[in-house]
């Protein structure tokens, strides 16, 4: 049964979807999608026509539309890979995003319940954060859980959650080199925990099943330049959440990660994947470096300040690797101009403008 949080957030959350096939994956989700708003990004040829299920509120965006919304700047938006999903983000009106890809379907929970994922991504979204002090009882704020013995008092209010990140049963989310080793390898294990991320201490992002407090983080959710024409690919999540966590870091928001699960259906091809990450495994070694070490001024206090610091941070320190941080650096850059110039009433709020 959902819990009255669910319909209440009906017209304040857009689901994102980035797809090049008909979205017949839909179907499993009707129940608990249905009452809510779609923004689909259509990735590759955007003559093909996209088929979505009958029932569904939803708007669809081809690069055509891309280009046409977004003019010169439609540069900073990945084509031909999935990172074209955070188009969505820019486009969207609603204070929380929850994206999905669309070979990920419902999982069942160990009593063999369908999981309703983004119920519980609402739950984790509005409960609070505790970066500062790692509660061994895992999330304090669960049911039948609290703060343990010796947990400062001064603490437990604890900050508002930016970044509810979920996992996902069967198909795990590897690199290629461990797809390789362990090709019929598949998760089983349902862990029934919801962690906060410790502050200084970074993730994998993965951005098959996540969600996250638009207003809060929103304009840090750049999935980068991937795909066609870049030398990398499937970094795009990881990068969004290296650069989320050290902002969320400096603002005091938090992160969450562990439940919900969804049911991963399709393993991508190792070697595929081998070829898109081949330069990302060697680049990740300076790069993680790099964000652990990162210091964002106490005057920067918008997302959008934090972000054109960590661009110009990047071109300074990564370039060196290879141009193509470079690059990643200006369509950073672009990236933001593009989300005020599409949200210019959120950036005068941001910023303090608003009377």
């Amino acid at each position: 049964m959902s819990t009255p949080a669910t319909p209440l957030l009906k017209d304040e959350l857009d689901i994102v979807i980035p797809t090049i096939r008909n979205l017949d994956f839909l179907e499993m989700w009707r129940p608990f999608f249905q009452s809510y708003h779609l923004i689909i990004v259509q990735d590759g040829d955007p003559t093909k026509k996209i088929h979505v299920p009958d029932g569904f509120d939803y708007e669809l965006y081809n690069r055509d539309d891309i280009n046409r919304i977004l003019g010169p700047k439609a540069n900073c938006i990945s084509f031909k890979d999935s990172a074209c999903r955070c188009f969505g983000y820019m486009v969207s009106k609603k204070k929380y995003i929850y994206t999905i890809d669309d070979d990920c379907f419902v999982a069942k929970d160990p009593s063999g319940n369908d999981i309703n994922a983004l119920e519980q991504h609402i739950r984790n979204l509005l409960c609070p954060s505790t970066p500062y002090f790692f509660n061994t009882l895992y999330d304090p704020f669960r049911d039948g859980a609290d703060f343990v013995r010796g947990y400062p008092f001064s603490l437990r209010e604890g900050v508002p959650t930016a970044v509810s990140h979920g996992l996902w049963l069967n198909i795990p989310d590897y690199d290629a080199p461990t797809q390789l080793v362990k090709p019929l390898e598949r998760n089983k294990r349902y862990v029934d925990t919801v962690l906060t991320i410790p502050k200084g201490t970074l993730f994998p992002m993965c951005g098959m099943n996540l969600a996250f407090d638009r207003e809060l983080i929103g304009p840090a959710m750049y999935f980068g330049l991937m795909g066609d024409g870049q030398p990398i690919g499937r970094y795009d999540d990881m990068w969004a959440g290296w650069c989320t966590k050290v902002i969320c870091d400096h603002l005091g928001l938090g992160v969450k990660t562990g439940l919900p699960y969804i049911y991963h259906s399709k393993a991508s091809n190792p070697f595929t994947n081998l070829r898109k990450e081949y330069k990302g495994i060697f680049w990740q070694e300076e790069i993680i470096p790099f964000f652990q070490s990162a210091v964002i001024p106490k005057e920067c206090t918008t997302v959008q300040q934090c972000y054109k610091e960590l661009a110009t941070q990047v071109k300074d320190k990564l370039a060196k690797i290879d141009p193509y941080f470079e690059k990643l650096s200006d369509a950073m850059v672009t990236w933001i101009d593009a989300w005020d110039e599409l949200n210019p009433a959120e950036t005068k709020l941001a910023n303090g403008d608003a009377k």
